[in-house]
Order: C-alpha cells, then structure tokens, then sequence
C-alpha cells in the first residue's frame, strides 16, 4: 500500500489546521487505499533554514534536516493542509519545502486549504509554482473550505457532504497518480543527481 503524508501547515497557537487535518486523515483511513502519516511543522520546530549546503546535493549536517529527510523520503504522495495568510502561503511551509530537494520528486501532491471567502485557493496556486519546481505533480482535485471557522467545535473540525465527496475525490485522484508515478521515483538515484549550469532554473536551490 502506498504512503500518503500529511503536512499541518500552521504552527500558530490555536490553529485551525489541526483539526481539519484530524478530519481529513480521518477521511483517508476510510478512504483505505493509502497508509496514512501525519507531519505536524509545529512538532517537527524546524528552524529557519540552517543547512550551509544546498539541499540538492543532499550533504545535510542537521539531525532535524536527516530526520525530516526520510520522513519525505518514505513517503509516495503527499498532502499539505494549509491557510491563507495574505494572500499567500505560510512561511512554515515553504520552509519545510526548501530543506530538501530530490526527496520530493515525482510524488503526487494535494492541497487541503482553508481561509475566508476564497478558501485559501491562492495560496494553493502560489504553491503549486513551488512544488512543480520540485518535479512533484499537483492533481486537480483539492478540497477548498471557505470560512472555516464555522465548521469547527469544541476543537473538532465538523465537514460538509460536499467536503466529504472532495476529499474522496482527492484521495482517488492521488492514487492514481501515484501509481503512474512509481515508475520514476524508482529509478536509481544517478538519474536525478546535482548538476550546475547557466540557466538551470532551481532558484529555490541556491546559496
């Protein structure tokens, strides 16, 4: 059975991301085609990124950068839960992104987002610029949940039918996807090592 990670995007105190990803970790055990982890950025407390060599060469000098690096690595798709903070994304999460390189590619990648009327929906698209960079392919399917706050109490997040048919749909998608994916994520890790070059276009990558 393939692996699906589950990313708490949100570290502030009081967070909403908790508990919908409560609930939608819910929804994938039920779902029943992927085993199931979470990894929550406010446990994980990874600092500012502090590797002093690029992620893509994989010379890590950190236990938490080692760690978080075969948490990525045993994972065949993922799924990022994450707010809207100004129109964007959170800096938690671009910064778990940049501590790595080749251990997020080509796995399938959904988004579980939350925020005001627009559901969080824009930082969903300015993530998927950052992921795509990474090799990893965003599927169509996202579940998007407007004013989010209204379905959470007593500290349980509290989804609609139309959420439910979402996330199902998600979860469908991933699996299939992941499974067109295996076949490059299998390949011996010479075919993705470092090169340097003008032009090689992996900002993200850089000193």
């Amino acid at each position: 059975m393939p692996s699906l990670m589950i990313v708490v995007g949100s570290t502030r105190p009081g967070r909403a991301g908790l508990p919908i990803t409560r609930w939608f970790a819910e929804r994938t055990r039920a779902h029943g085609g992927f085993d199931t982890t979470v990894a929550d950025l406010a446990e994980l407390d990874l600092p500012l990124l502090d590797e002093p060599n690029i992620p893509r060469l994989r010379q890590y000098t950190q236990r938490h950068t080692k760690e978080w690096s075969a948490t990525v690595e045993a994972a065949d798709a993922v799924v990022f839960v994450t707010p809207e903070y100004n129109f964007g994304y959170p800096a938690t999460v671009k910064n778990a992104i940049d501590y790595l390189h080749q251990e997020w590619h080509h796995k399938p990648v959904g988004f579980v987002s939350y925020g005001g009327v627009a559901a969080g929906t824009r930082a969903v698209q300015q993530l998927k610029q950052v992921v795509t960079t990474l090799r990893m392919l965003p599927v169509f399917e996202g579940v998007h949940i407007p004013w989010h706050p209204r379905y959470i109490a007593d500290g349980q997040f509290r989804g609609t039918a139309e959420m439910e048919q979402a996330a199902a749909a998600m979860l469908d998608e991933l699996l299939r996807v992941e499974a067109a994916l295996r076949p490059l994520r299998l390949r011996s890790e010479g075919a993705d090592a470092p090169t340097t070059g003008p032009g090689d276009g992996t900002s993200s990558q850089g000193s």
